[in-house]
């Protein structure tokens, strides 16, 4: 029988110091957000397709890894932790009038196509702020993940925040189809600026309408896109969406994050659930956002409940690959330490383990056999960034 050494496409070991900094990472983020008032919650890795059908606004099912149970019920891998985290807070939590705050830490699971080369299976931690619609529920879930963005490390990087309800606002006094909002949709998050306009082109819309429409790709930038934004239309729900993002803003300057985040009016997410605020994290050294999140207040509804809700959720890997790239390397917590000893010492080096682990050092004891010389043990405790050794040989008790 041939022996099975490679991993699925999508899908990797992590290994070695890197699976050591990816564990520190995480430790380092959950503190972050534990101290903010969050508290944890662990769903279930597989849930009922119902949980991420089409109705809920998550991902297209070609994405979902599904299969049966016994009794032929169709099961899927969790591809993102909002709705599960929402279905168990209905169940669970808000019977009283106090706004809940939720993390998780886990994988997450998409079947994307194996052209885009992105990971199927990536680690996720996040959190939901349930049952409080105002401006500084928003602004807390923002300022909490630049927090973390922070504590992993970074120093270069930007949160975009755009908002639903400017184009949404929009799209319904065009009066547009569900094609040709979804396309424009897609136009609009590529900044696909003469895409959207031989779109517009054909249809029946004043000028105004178009140019506003035509001007979505390029609003983005510093707090000036609010005022381009407010001078471009009329629309009463659309200005509503820059004032919330205004107010956002003002309150993060409380905070004193400010300076982390910049406005995108063309941002727009795959997930459908989204109704207000949306918000990215990016950083130099992966394409990809490394973390992303927004508001939902229709989503709760779906499970039982009837609730305003925001939230987000930090991409581990993302996060760790951009790390390496700048050359910023999480250190594990606590001192490491080899205990390398000769055969007759076992006693003393058991002993002095023990010691050293009830100090909280890790210990990791290396015996000297007639395989394994003193100079291989020593190399591999300097290989694997030990910040201590402790050598225990016989001729020490001469």
């Amino acid at each position: 029988m041939q022996k099975i050494l490679h991993t699925p496409e999508g899908v990797r070991d992590i290994y070695g110091r890197e699976c050591e900094e990816k564990l520190a990472l995480q430790e380092k983020l959950h503190t972050v957000i534990r101290s903010y008032g969050y508290r944890d919650i662990e769903t279930p890795t597989f849930e009922f397709f119902d949980v991420f059908s089409r109705e809920v606004g998550t991902i297209p099912s070609r994405e979902l890894y599904k299969f049966f149970d016994r009794e032929g019920n169709t099961l899927v891998l969790r591809p993102d932790f909002t709705p599960p985290t929402v279905r168990a807070a209905s169940k669970y939590y808000l019977n009283d009038n106090m706004p809940l705050r939720l993390t998780y830490l886990g994988n997450a699971f998409i079947n994307n196509s194996s052209y885009q080369g992105r990971l199927k299976e990536t680690t996720q931690i996040g959190g939901e702020l349930i049952g409080d619609d105002s401006a500084d529920a928003d602004a807390e879930v923002i300022a909490l993940a630049v927090q973390m963005l922070l504590a992993s490390g970074l120093e270069e990087f930007q949160i975009s925040l755009g908002h639903c309800g400017f184009f949404d606002a929009l799209v319904k006094e065009a009066g547009l189809d569900e094609p040709s909002t979804s396309e424009l949709k897609e136009l609009i998050s590529n900044k696909n600026t003469f895409g959207a306009e031989k779109l517009l082109s054909g249809k029946n819309l004043s000028d105004s309408l178009k140019q506003c429409f035509a001007a979505l790709p390029g609003l983005f930038g510093g707090v000036e896109v609010l005022d381009r934004a407010e001078a471009l239309t009329g629309n009463a729900d659309a200005l509503l969406a820059v004032k919330r993002l205004r107010e956002i803003l003002d309150i993060l300057k409380l905070y004193g994050v400010e300076k982390y985040v910049s406005f995108d009016l063309g941002l727009r997410s795959r997930y459908m659930y989204y109704t207000g605020i949306l918000f990215r994290g990016y950083t130099y050294g992966t394409g990809a956002p490394i973390l992303k999140g927004g508001r939902y207040d229709g989503l709760v509804r779906h499970f039982g409940k009837d609730a305003p809700a925001v939230g987000f959720v930090t991409v581990v890997d993302q996060l760790l690959s951009a790390l390496s790239r700048q050359n910023i390397h999480p250190e594990a917590p606590g001192t490491r330490c080899v205990v390398i000893y000769e055969n007759g010492k076992q006693a003393e080096a058991i002993a002095r383990a023990t010691e050293l682990r009830a100090k909280g050092i890790e210990v990791e004891l290396c015996r000297i056999t007639g395989m394994r010389s003193r100079e291989e043990c020593l190399e591999y405790a300097k290989k694997t960034s030990c910040e201590m050794t402790v050598e225990l040989y016989k001729e020490q008790m001469e």
